[in-house]
């Protein structure tokens, strides 16, 4: 055998033994790559540590304000004192008769006074003294009540609901933003490197886009799932039991639809940041998609107690992350709801993976100006 034909011997039997890698290790050395670059970026650390830090504070500082609420002040006399101090949620301050005790009533040092009844008719030892109307609150403290069944319990109170609301719609709004930008100037920024035509030279184009939807998932999943593990942690610390009993249910949930909810938001940023070639053009080509980000963040602030609109975002797949779990803190959704808005939500992300997978093999190659929405669904890529 001559020389010239070992060599290509040779190089037939390389040929023949490399493999190029499958499609799912594909995926997984893109996706690799992704959390790798996450990891290794200050910016994404710092913004990720104070995000924790503000999650932790705000948990320990509403369970502070919660376990001590101000007490009502009110003046009293020697004789009135150990009545008052009995109560455990007024705070006597002293006066040294009733005239003074109606004095500091009169310029708002007190919200009542509380002084010795007056005349043989009197039911209590105490009587109230106000100024230009019943304060409940005094009354209530001093009343005698019974035990009481509630037969239909009240909702959560408005505060406690516009804070949850702030809660999960900030929480979706930042953490969607964030990674789903970070894919979007990753994208553009291998197009205009042109470093994309050596990716593609050695693994599929959808393969490329399916690492960088799926490597930010998982750093998005694990960001979520921690803010939910720290604040159910700082609620058993802080001693909110009962919140974290009525809460800890729609975190759970809240964690499931945002993942499959960002796989649907990841694959419109990947899909309409390929149809551009500079980093200028990103804001304009994904504004639709940021769109869709912050509309349920806004509902769920305006309308955070409206059943009629969080039942409608609730089974819209871009705003269900957030109005299923809304529905099911106020105790609104059937047991049945969430599966069926969360089978819904799976089936509009299939259809946006595979619609956002044929623009972006379409329109990734395409340099020049921005690929037109009917171009990227029908032409073929090409340089």
């Amino acid at each position: 055998m001559s020389i010239l034909s070992q060599h290509t011997a040779t190089a037939r039997r390389q040929r023949t033994e490399y493999q190029a890698p499958t499609f799912a290790q594909s995926v997984w050395l893109v996706s690799n790559r992704e959390i790798t670059a996450r990891l290794r970026s200050k910016a994404f650390l710092i913004s990720t540590g104070i995000l924790l830090l503000l999650t932790i504070a705000s948990v320990i500082v509403a369970g502070i304000v919660s376990a001590n609420p101000p007490l009502t002040k009110v003046a009293v006399l020697d004789s009135t004192s150990e009545v008052v101090e009995a109560t455990g949620v007024l705070e006597a301050v002293s006066a040294s008769g009733v005239a003074e005790a109606e004095e500091m009533v009169r310029d708002g040092t007190v919200s009542a006074a509380v002084v010795p009844a007056t005349g043989a008719d009197s039911v209590l030892d105490v009587r109230v003294i106000a100024l230009d109307s019943v304060p409940t609150s005094v009354l209530g403290a001093l009343s005698v009540i019974p035990d009481v069944t509630v037969l239909e319990p009240a909702a959560q109170p408005e505060v406690l609901i516009y804070f949850v609301a702030i809660g999960f719609g900030l929480v979706f709004f930042l953490s969607a933003m964030t990674f789903g930008t970070t894919i979007a100037q990753s994208v553009v920024e291998e197009k205009q490197t042109r470093v994309v035509e050596i990716l593609m030279s050695a693994i599929p184009v959808r393969a490329l886009m399916a690492g960088k939807v799926v490597g930010n998932t998982i750093m998005a999943f694990a960001q979520i799932t921690l803010i939910g593990v720290l604040v159910s942690a700082s609620m058993a610390v802080t001693g909110q039991h009962v919140l974290l009993t009525d809460i800890g249910g729609p975190i759970i949930w809240f964690i499931v639809f945002f993942t499959f909810g960002f796989v649907l938001i990841a694959a419109l940023y990947a899909a309409t940041a390929s149809m551009v070639s500079r980093q200028e053009d990103v804001g304009s080509v994904t504004a639709p998609v940021m769109m869709l980000v912050m509309i349920p963040y806004f509902l769920v602030i305006f309308f955070n107690n409206n059943p009629l609109v969080l039942a409608i975002m609730s089974y819209v797949p871009f705003s269900a992350p957030v109005g299923m779990p809304m529905r099911m803190f106020l105790g609104t959704a059937e047991w049945w709801e969430p599966l069926l808005s969360l089978a819904i939500l799976l089936v509009t992300t299939w259809g946006v993976v595979v619609l956002g997978s044929r623009i972006y093999s379409n329109s990734l190659l395409r340099m020049g100006g921005r690929v037109k929405f009917t171009e990227a669904l029908s032409a073929r890529s090409g340089s």
